[in-house]
Parts: C-alpha cells; structure tokens; sequence
C-alpha cells in the first residue's frame, strides 16, 4: 500500500505573554500562515486519515487553523468505529526522534496518509531519519530552515510498522504563507 507522512512545523507562536513554553499561542501571523498550511494540505494532499499532534498549545492551534483553512482528518486510519483521527501526544512536545517513532510505526496500516504536527528540531530530525537524501530540492531547503508552518511530504510504499531509516523519499516541501 502506498502511504504519505505529512511533516507540519507549528505556526509562528507568540511571545507576547510570560507563558510557560508549552502554554504559548499563535501569534496573528500563525493564525494565518497556520490557515494557510491547511489550504495547502486540502489542495495537494486532501483527506488526512491520522494526525500525530504534540499537546503543546501551538501544534493544537495550528491543526485548528490548518482545518479552519480546509484540512481535513478523515478517520480513515482512526480504529475502531467512533474512533478518532487526532491523537495528541507528550512525547512529541521536545523530544527526539527516537522518542516518537514509535508512534509513527504504530499508525493503522488502514491509514494511507497521516500528518505529523511538532516542533523544531524533531521535525527536520524526522524527515531526515525516514527519507533517503537525494536531489530534491527541498533537502537543500529544508536543511537552511525547517520554518514555523513548513510541511515535508514522504512517500513510501512499505506498512507503516516497517517504514526505517532511508525508507521514504520526499516529494515535496513548502513553506505555506497566509
């Protein structure tokens, strides 16, 4: 089965309060950049069957303003009837990549694409970790800035419990702005 890994970066967060880091919100530019990643993910990579979201405030609010901006989790790879398509998870808020791939392998072999919203550097470190570096573009890009709402595309055609390291190949990378 074909299946996609959608890379999202949280939107630009403000530091406009004393918050604790994990409390922080959107600023007004990750409101709309954040509305803007979702227009992007409905036009290019439509109905996302798992999201993997941190708990911190930012990643939350980005998935918010990515549906407020047309994305879609469509429960495909949710589980059993009633389940959901959104799985939020501590693990993901500063954590390296070893402490979360096991999420990623875990994801229902029924899900064909499922996004994966956390923060720099974890997002750079995953992409890097599944997909073999080739001539795209975007790894040239990617490794100058992994910026607050930029999306990394994977594609592999392995089950998800044995996607490994150099398993998946980038197709795309973008920087959507609102």
């Amino acid at each position: 089965m074909h299946h996609r890994l959608v890379i999202l970066r949280h939107s630009k967060s403000s530091w406009a309060e004393p918050e604790p880091d994990h409390d922080r919100p959107l600023n007004k530019r990750g409101h709309r950049d954040g509305k803007a990643a979702g227009k992007w993910l409905a036009d290019n990579i439509g109905p996302i069957d798992h999201v993997l979201c941190s708990t911190a405030a930012r990643t939350r609010l980005t998935w918010e303003r990515a549906q407020a901006g047309g994305a879609v989790a469509a429960g495909g790879g949710g589980g059993a009837a009633g389940g959901t398509a959104v799985h939020y998870h501590d693990e993901i808020y500063e954590t390296e990549v070893s402490y979360f791939e096991h999420l990623v392998l875990r994801i229902p072999e029924t899900a064909g694409t499922a996004l994966f919203i956390g923060h720099w550097p974890g997002v750079v470190e995953l992409a890097h970790h599944f997909a073999a570096e080739d001539d795209h573009p975007g790894w040239s890009q990617m490794d100058k800035k992994f910026p607050t709402s930029a999306i990394a595309v994977l594609e592999f055609d392995t089950p998800w419990k044995d996607l490994s390291t150099g398993t998946a190949r980038l197709t795309d990378f973008v920087i959507p702005r609102g």
